[in-house]
């Protein structure tokens, strides 16, 4: 960890990264009392107010203006950031863990157990990622679980196909084949052996599922299948003010710079791991 730490502080990229997504965290976890005004409190009179910039240290008034509906662009910004970050981790968790499952048991047995656990993923690979997203949404109903459940549907096969190839090497290494040797079961050897020696691959594919996760929640959210009123998404912002986008542009670009950041430093981030992970990477800098 310690190791791991220094690299990052020495990769200018994946420190911003690491820096930003830190910062969006903090933001996000401590909303509730920054003192903002509520995400969903609506105020005709206050409608399409335009950005006040000393707004950040005058108590009401709006730093980044007001949208068709009077409510606070800035709450809506930093409380849909608690929305879209709580889905994308828990989406990229599950996925993650059923991904990672899939490919160590695919890996390690081979067979017609991995090629009938790979003919799934080719099944799924052949799938537009957003059409099954809005087949599902569309047809068990729009809420936050069946968003996390589409999200993490379309995220595990990423995993499984990595973590396979990782496996297929590692299970000819000596210390696999010692443990065959000396009766070791199959569960113990993936669970004490294999599991740890994938993670940091896992990590890896993690970062960069994150990233793609924020930006297929905004895209649902957009179209109206993701995260319902009243509570603020960031695509439903999007949605909600392309309308007025000529007339007040703040209210689609702050929640565009919102997932542009977002996504910027999570790939920043996966970047930094990727090339700290692989030995080939670090060699070539």
């Amino acid at each position: 960890m310690k190791a791991l730490l220094t690299e990052l502080l020495h990769h200018r990229g994946a420190l911003a990264g690491f820096v930003l997504l830190f910062l969006l965290f903090m933001i996000a976890v401590s909303a509730p009392w920054l003192g903002l005004p509520s995400p969903t409190d609506t105020s005709l009179l206050q409608r399409m107010k335009p950005p006040s910039w000393n707004g950040f240290f005058t108590p009401g008034l709006h730093p980044l203006g007001t949208d068709e509906l009077g409510r606070d662009v800035l709450s809506r910004i930093i409380y849909g950031s608690r929305t879209t970050l709580t889905v994308a981790l828990i989406a990229v968790v599950l996925g993650g863990v059923v991904g990672v499952f899939i490919g160590i048991i695919a890996g390690y047995y081979g067979g017609w157990v991995d090629s009938l656990l790979m003919r799934i993923v080719d099944i799924q690979l052949a799938l537009p990622l957003m059409l099954l997203a809005l087949l599902v949404v569309a047809t068990f109903g729009p809420s936050l679980s069946n968003l996390v459940l589409v999200l993490a549907l379309t995220s595990w096969i990423r995993y499984a196909r990595i973590i396979r190839g990782q496996v297929l090497s590692l299970r000819e290494r000596e210390f696999i084949l010692s443990a065959h040797a000396i009766g070791v079961s199959d569960w113990r050897i993936i669970w004490r052996h294999l599991l740890p020696n994938v993670l940091t691959a896992a990590l890896v594919v993690a970062t960069l599922e994150l990233a793609r996760i924020i930006v297929m929640d905004a895209a649902l959210s957009f179209l109206g299948l993701g995260v319902q009123p009243p509570f603020p998404s960031w695509g439903k912002m999007l949605a909600d003010g392309r309308v007025y986008i000529s007339s007040a542009w703040w209210i689609v670009t702050f929640p565009g710079l919102a997932i542009l950041l977002t996504v910027l430093s999570v790939n920043l981030l996966g970047d930094g791991l990727r090339d700290y992970f692989d030995p080939k990477l670090r060699t070539q800098r």
